[in-house]
C-alpha cells in the first residue's frame, strides 16, 4: 500500500512538474526572437583586354555572409557567417576563406549594457575611435573583446572598450583600451528640459599596445589619445565641435617620425521653414592610428577621419571621390538649401528643391625640423606646423549644384551640376596631373501609372585630363513593387587613346518578393576606387554577369 502512494505522489510530481515546465518553456518562447540577413554577390568572369580586365582562372568567384540575431528580454546573442573562398576580384585577398568572424552575447542588466565578443562602436565623431563595417568597401574593424555601457541616470552615458580588432579572418596584433563619457546637460537637470538651449558635452580616452623590438628605433608600446567634445544647439541654430590628441606613434604611415598627432573637427547647422546651411571644417595632422604600427592603407584602423564632401551615386561625377589624408589635411565645406513650398511663385503647384554645394580640401603647411633636434638617439619630430596655417596645395574640391523639380503628377527632373579638382597625386599615389572635370546631370522620372514609372539619367562630363571626356545614359524601367529592368552604356569618347574609347554598357534586371531582392547585370565595369566616407578601394575592371541575392528574416 505505501507503495501505491509513493507511486500516485511521484506521478502527481511529475504531472506538476512538466506541466511547470511546459508552462515556463512556452513563456521562454514567447519572449524569444530571431532575425537576421543574408546576401550573396556572384561574378562569372570573361577576359576582356580591351578595358584590362584580367582572366580569372576560377571563372566564376563570390562574397557572401549571412548574420543571425537572437534576442530574449534583456539577452541576445548572435552571429555572422562569411563566405570568401574565392572572393571577388577587387577585395583584398586575406579575406579568402569561410569562418565566423563575427560572434557575440550580450545582456542589460542594472542600467548595464554588457557585449562579449565582437561589437560595433564610436567615441564622438570617431577621431580616435570608431568600429563599422561596409561590405561594400570590404572593410570591417570589428572589436573583439569586451564592450561595457552604463547609465547610471538619465542624461549621462558611460562606455568602456578592451580587445583586439578583427583583421581579415585573423586578429590584431595590437590591443585596445579606452573609455567614453557623454553627459546631455538638459537631460542631466530636469529644469532644463524644455528650454530652447541645449547642451551635450562628452570626452574619450584610448590607448592601444603593441610590443615592440626594433634594431633601430626606439618605439612606443603604448600609444594613447584623448578627445574632448560639446553640442551647443538654440532653436534653429546648432554647432558641434571635437578636438583629439594622440601622443607620439612612428609608423609606416608617417615614416616612423614621433610628432604627436591631432585632429579638429567643427560643424554648424541653421535650418527654418524652406531654408538650411550648414558649414564644417576639419584639420587633421599625422592623425592615422592603428593597431599595427607597420600596417597599411585602410588596414586596422583605430580611429576614423570623415570626409566632408558631397556624396553622390551619380557614376560620372562618382569617378573622382576623395580620400582622407590622415597625415595631414584642412578641409572645409558649406552648403546652402533653399525649399520653396508649393502653391508659391518659385515652388509652383508641386514644390522646388535647390542646393549649393562646395568643399575643399589642402595640404596642411609643414616645416621640416633637422636631425639636430631628436627625440631619443635614433628618431626625430620630423616637421612642425602651424594649426593656423594652410598648405598651398589643393588636395580636392568639389562644387555642386542641385535643382529638384515636380512639374506635374507624373513628371520630376533633378539637375545637377558638378566641377571637381582631383589631386591624382595626393589621392592615389600616382604623379599625374590634377583632374579638372565638369559634369551635368539629368535625371528624368515619368510615372505611367501608380505602378509603372521611367526613370532616365543621362550626364556628360568633360575633362582634358586623366581618361578625358566621358557621356552616360541609363533607362530604367519599374513595375511596382517586384520587377525593375534597365539598360546603360558610359562611353569614354575623350579618351587620349583611340583604342580606349571604349563603351562600357550594361543591362540589368531586379525581382522583389517580400524582403527578399534577386538582381541580375551583364556588363563592363571600370577600373577605379571606390569610396564612402572617405575610405577607400580599388576597383578593378572587370566583364561579366552578376548575381546579387539579399533577404531578410
Amino acid at each position: 500500500m505505501k507503495h501505491r502512494y509513493f507511486l500516485l505522489f511521484v506521478v502527481l510530481c511529475l504531472f506538476f512538474s512538466i506541466n511547470l515546465n511546459a508552462q515556463v518553456v512556452d513563456k521562454f518562447l514567447q519572449n524569444s526572437h530571431i532575425s537576421g540577413d543574408f546576401e550573396f554577390d556572384g561574378m562569372y568572369y570573361n577576359k576582356d583586354s580591351l578595358i584590362g580586365a584580367p582572366d580569372v582562372p576560377q571563372k566564376a568567384l563570390m562574397n557572401s555572409f549571412v548574420n543571425v540575431n537572437y534576442t530574449n528580454g534583456p539577452f541576445a546573442a548572435g552571429f555572422r557567417f562569411e563566405n570568401y573562398l574565392y572572393g571577388l576580384e577587387g577585395y583584398d585577398p586575406r579575406y579568402k576563406g569561410v569562418g565566423v568572424p563575427y560572434k557575440y552575447i550580450s545582456f542589460e542588466k542594472d542600467k548595464f549594457t554588457v557585449t562579449v565578443g565582437n561589437s560595433y562602436d564610436q567615441f564622438g565623431s570617431g577621431l580616435i575611435y570608431r568600429s563599422w563595417q561596409d561590405f561594400s568597401l570590404g572593410y570591417d574593424n570589428s572589436l573583439n573583446g569586451l564592450n561595457v555601457k552604463f547609465r547610471p541616470w538619465k542624461g549621462i552615458t558611460l562606455k568602456g572598450i578592451w580587445g583586439l580588432q578583427r583583421f581579415y579572418f585573423a586578429l590584431s596584433p595590437g590591443v585596445i583600451r579606452g573609455g567614453d563619457a557623454e553627459f546631455s546637460i538638459n537631460d542631466i537637470f530636469t529644469k532644463l528640459n524644455n528650454k530652447n538651449l541645449r547642451v551635450t558635452v562628452g570626452g574619450s580616452f584610448v590607448s592601444k599596445y603593441q610590443d615592440a623590438s626594433d634594431p633601430v628605433y626606439t618605439l612606443p608600446k603604448n600609444v594613447c589619445s584623448y578627445a574632448g567634445r560639446a553640442s551647443i544647439s538654440y532653436k534653429n541654430f546648432s554647432i558641434n565641435g571635437e578636438y583629439a590628441h594622440k601622443i607620439n606613434d612612428p609608423s609606416a604611415i608617417n615614416n616612423r617620425i614621433y610628432k604627436p598627432g591631432e585632429a579638429t573637427l567643427i560643424q554648424a547647422t541653421y535650418a527654418k521653414k524652406g531654408m538650411g546651411f550648414y558649414l564644417a571644417a576639419i584639420r587633421t595632422d599625422n592623425m592615422s592610428y592603428k593597431t599595427d604600427r607597420d600596417a597599411s592603407g585602410s588596414d586596422l584602423n583605430i580611429n576614423y577621419i570623415p570626409a566632408i564632401t558631397k556624396q553622390t551615386t551619380y557614376s560620372l561625377p562618382a569617378m573622382y571621390p576623395y580620400a582622407t589624408q590622415p597625415n595631414g589635411e584642412f578641409g572645409v565645406q558649406a552648403q546652402t538649401i533653399f525649399s520653396f513650398k508649393r502653391k508659391s511663385a518659385l515652388g509652383g503647384k508641386y514644390g522646388t528643391f535647390f542646393s549649393i554645394t562646395y568643399s575643399q580640401y589642402n595640404n596642411i603647411d609643414k616645416q621640416k625640423i633637422n636631425d639636430v633636434t631628436p627625440i631619443d638617439s635614433t628618431g626625430t619630430l620630423g616637421y612642425k606646423s602651424d594649426f593656423f596655417k594652410i598648405g598651398k596645395e589643393v588636395n580636392y574640391q568639389n562644387f555642386n549644384i542641385e535643382f529638384s523639380k515636380k512639374f506635374t503628377h507624373t513628371f520630376k527632373m533633378i539637375l545637377s551640376y558638378f566641377y571637381i579638382n582631383y589631386n591624382t597625386k595626393v589621392i592615389e599615389g600616382h604623379d599625374l596631373p590634377n583632374i579638372y572635370s565638369h559634369t551635368g546631370v539629368a535625371d528624368l522620372t515619368f510615372n505611367i501609372n501608380d505602378k509603372n514609372s521611367i526613370r532616365t539619367e543621362l550626364q556628360y562630363m568633360y575633362t582634358t585630363q586623366g581618361d578625358g571626356s566621358w557621356a552616360y545614359a541609363m533607362v530604367e524601367y519599374t513595375i511596382a513593387p517586384k520587377w525593375f529592368f534597365s539598360l546603360s552604356d558610359q562611353y569614354n569618347y575623350g579618351n587620349p587613346v583611340t583604342a580606349k574609347q571604349i563603351h562600357y554598357f550594361g543591362v540589368a534586371t531586379a525581382y522583389a518578393i517580400g524582403s527578399t531582392r534577386i538582381s541580375l547585370n551583364y556588363g563592363r565595369q571600370r577600373a577605379g576606387i571606390f569610396c564612402v566616407g572617405g575610405v577607400c578601394r580599388f576597383v578593378p575592371a572587370a566583364n561579366g554577369l552578376t548575381l546579387t541575392l539579399t533577404s531578410s528574416f
